[in-house]
């Protein structure tokens, strides 16, 4: 299914037609080399000072990290999100080796995620990322060091049509138009004319 977003200006099809699915093909894999080539994007992604905060732990479906990542699932993400063929927990590390707070993790992790999801969807996996899980559950599973922080978890997979979900409520999500809010809401100052 695509969605294309309804932009002032034609944007870059990677951009454009890039959503976040809940239906996925519960058989469907992702090959070793397109999750290294995921990975390779996270790694290459800009970060402050060249710290590169970001840590990531990669389950396959069938695998011991995706069922201690699936098992604290919360709310409807526990319905859908196991039928994924891979999940990467994306963390970043809040400090430096010194304990001083590196201020801007957690927005180079996102930036990460963001270069992540760019490559999957280029390969044409589907990305969906979360943040409704028990951290503590998965911290104590992965022996998360205190300064390691969980941003999210980017579920991917082959999207599957949104009728493969059982709830009602998530179909009609899945088939709803994408919205954003408009420009003139989101730029503080300096919108340009149209």
């Amino acid at each position: 299914m695509l969605k294309p977003a309804d932009t002032s200006v034609v944007l870059s099809p990677l951009i454009a037609n890039r959503w976040s699915p809940r239906s996925f093909d519960a058989v469907a894999e992702i090959s070793d080399a397109d999750i290294t080539a995921i990975l390779e994007a996270g790694r290459w992604s800009p970060s402050t000072g060249n710290q590169q905060p970001w840590r990531f732990i990669v389950a396959k479906r069938g695998e011991s990290n995706f069922e201690n990542l699936t098992k604290n699932f919360a709310g409807f993400n526990a319905t859908w999100a196991p039928s994924a063929s891979a999940l990467i927990l994306v963390v970043a590390v809040t400090t430096n080796e010194d304990g001083s707070a590196r201020p801007y993790a957690l927005y180079d992790a996102g930036l990460a995620s963001a270069f992540m999801t760019m490559e999957a969807n280029h390969r044409g996996i589907a990305v969906h990322p979360i943040a409704g899980f028990n951290r503590d559950e998965v911290k104590s599973a992965f022996a998360l060091p205190d300064n390691f922080a969980q941003t999210a978890i980017l579920v991917l997979g082959k999207q599957a049509p949104a009728d493969h979900l059982e709830n009602e409520v998530l179909q009609k999500r899945e088939k709803a138009p994408r919205v954003r809010l408009p420009l003139a809401e989101i730029v503080i100052a300096g919108l340009p004319a149209a």
